[in-house]
């Protein structure tokens, strides 16, 4: 089984992405069997969509992209929050990617995830993709956020806080026992 993960940041040093090559490693520990893969939003760069660029026809991106994620048994997704709301590149890459393929997500078993700064955890993000990743076929069997990302997170051991290891933890095991 194949999990696919990406952060909805260009950031190199997006806290999201540490999240989610975390959050894969853990994937991989607690079951052998799964094989992980981190996607970097920056080797999907896309022109800014509007319909007059769709009329020009779709970035080669869109579809290598699309191709990657339908390629996974499961997915994990940490959104960053940018004013309250997803990135531009993520909102981006969702609009070309639903224009190609409305469903693009393919019902395939999805973990979401937001992490900040904040003591909110990017709850405003993930509250915002709960809502609308379902439109685009996502099934989410899982999320997860984490607050406080500095306080919470050390970027060589992971969660560092009991209480929110365990509640990421416990989003794992629902992802993976949805593959099972």
């Amino acid at each position: 089984m194949k999990v696919i993960g990406f952060a909805g940041s260009t950031s190199q040093k997006s806290i999201n992405k540490a999240l989610v090559a975390f959050t894969l490693n853990k994937v991989e520990k607690t079951d052998a069997s799964m094989t992980t893969e981190l996607l970097d939003l920056n080797d999907y760069e896309l022109p800014l969509f509007s319909v007059d660029r769709e009329d020009e026809g779709f970035p080669e991106n869109v579809q290598r992209f699309l191709n990657k994620i339908q390629s996974a048994d499961a997915l994990v997704v940490s959104m960053a929050e940018h004013n309250g709301a997803y990135s531009a590149a993520a909102k981006n890459l969702i609009d070309w990617c639903s224009r190609k393929e409305l469903g693009f997500f393919k019902e395939i078993p999805l973990l979401l995830m937001a992490t900040s700064p904040g003591g909110y955890g990017g709850g405003n993000v993930l509250e915002l993709a709960k809502k609308r990743f379902p439109k685009f076929k996502a099934d989410i069997v899982a999320t997860y956020k984490l607050p406080s990302f500095e306080d919470n997170f050390d970027r060589e051991k992971g969660i560092i806080q009991s209480e929110e290891e365990t509640v990421h933890q416990r989003a794992v095991v629902k992802l993976i026992d949805q593959l099972r």
